[in-house]
Order: C-alpha cells, then structure tokens, then sequence
C-alpha cells in the first residue's frame, strides 16, 4: 500500500496550483523546491517559484491541472492528465485563447512538502498563442 499521507501532499499542491495563489502554493514547497518545465528547464528554490508561479499565472490565468492517474512508488509519484488555461495578452484572455494539452508530472514529497516538480507536456498550443511560428 502507498503513503497515502504523500498522496494528500501531491493532492493539495494541484488543489493549490487550480486556486491561481502562488502564496499558498509556495506553502507546500521545500525551501530548495526545484520546478522542471516541459522544456527540461530547472528553476531552484521556494522564493523564485513563488514568483515564477505568479508570473505564470497572470499570463495564463485559470490555469488548472486535471490529475485522472496517480502512481506512486514511495515518495515519488507520476500524475496523468491534461493542463489547460487561457493565454492572457495584453491582460485580455478569450475563448480563443483557450489551450488544453494532455500532460504528465513527476512529484517527490519530503515530509510534508513537494521537494521536487516536473512538467511533462506538449506545450506548442500555448507557445503558438504567444506568437512562436515553430511548427
């Protein structure tokens, strides 16, 4: 049987990610919380994520992670799902700015925090809203 106290972690870092507060989400994050993005960027650090996240959140606001699959082995689990969100240029976000996107994360709990967060997803549709013409 897992951890399921590491599950409910796993859980309220999305619940917290889905409510657009960078402040609470940082409250579930280690000090040396480290983000890896789809691209395999790495980002160190509680403080620079909370920025990070706010940041991110103003330009995609509504922002939301649906988690359909959990696997868990010890601390570490992989999520399955899809991310979603509008693109919001110029502080103006519409319909047609709408993305969603099939989409993977790795999360390591240590105690009762997120130590480590990583994207795995296809975020083209996103990119091509901000104007990359890269296939």
């Amino acid at each position: 049987m897992g951890n399921t106290k590491a599950l409910d972690v796993v859980m309220e870092f999305i619940k917290r990610v889905n409510a657009g507060d960078a402040d609470a989400l940082s409250g579930v994050m280690t000090e040396d919380h480290i983000f890896q993005d789809a691209l395999g960027k790495r980002f160190v650090g509680r403080d620079k994520m909370r920025e990070g996240w706010k940041q991110y959140f103003k330009l995609v606001p509504g922002y939301r992670i649906r988690a359909d699959e959990f696997f868990q082995t010890d601390d570490t689990f992989a999520v399955f799902g899809s991310a979603s969100g509008a693109y919001s240029r110029n502080g103006i976000s519409g319909k047609e700015n709408f993305w969603e996107v099939p989409a993977a994360w790795r999360a390591f709990v240590r105690g009762d925090l997120i130590a480590e967060w990583r994207v795995y997803a296809d975020n083209q549709p996103l990119r091509k809203l901000m104007g990359d013409s890269t296939p």
